[in-house]
């Protein structure tokens, strides 16, 4: 088995789109595909796919953060904003792979700091974060209303 990861390129923009609707079901596959080229191209967000015997099966996306990211004392904060790794190949250590290549990338943008968040009912997601060694720093529920 070979196992490999690496940056994107905006010819893979499709791939990592197509990874990420698995995740983020609201959005459309072409919306998903535009944002994952700006993505790319952006100096200031990076996008990582892992491939399993050269199939996508997973990704991650991070960027800096220049505003307040709770629980930090720096800026920017190198900021994981997506993880997503095919139901049939986790408990590999896949995730782990693409976080330690996003903090890589981080800490090579100067970074000293690097936080995420998930949704408060996201059981999953907040048992993977607090494996890999993130605090949790806040609960929060967010309001709106029309004017």
């Amino acid at each position: 088995m070979t196992i490999c990861i690496r940056k994107a390129s905006r010819g893979e923009a499709a791939r990592a789109a197509a990874l990420a609707i698995r995740m983020w079901e609201d959005h459309t596959l072409e919306a998903l595909t535009d944002e994952f080229r700006e993505l790319i191209a952006n100096q200031e967000a990076a996008v990582y796919l892992l491939y399993e015997n050269d199939k996508p099966v997973g990704f991650a996306q991070c960027q800096l953060r220049h505003d307040y990211v709770e629980g930090t004392e720096t800026s920017p904060v190198g900021y994981l904003e997506g993880i997503y790794v095919d139901e049939a190949c986790r408990g590999k250590g896949y995730a782990r792979m693409l976080l330690c290549a996003c903090e890589g990338w981080a800490k090579e943008m100067g970074c000293i700091e690097f936080a995420s968040d998930c949704e408060l009912e996201n059981e999953g997601s907040l048992a993977f974060h607090l494996s890999m060694g993130f605090e949790e720093m806040n609960r929060v529920i967010c309001f709106a209303k029309k004017l």
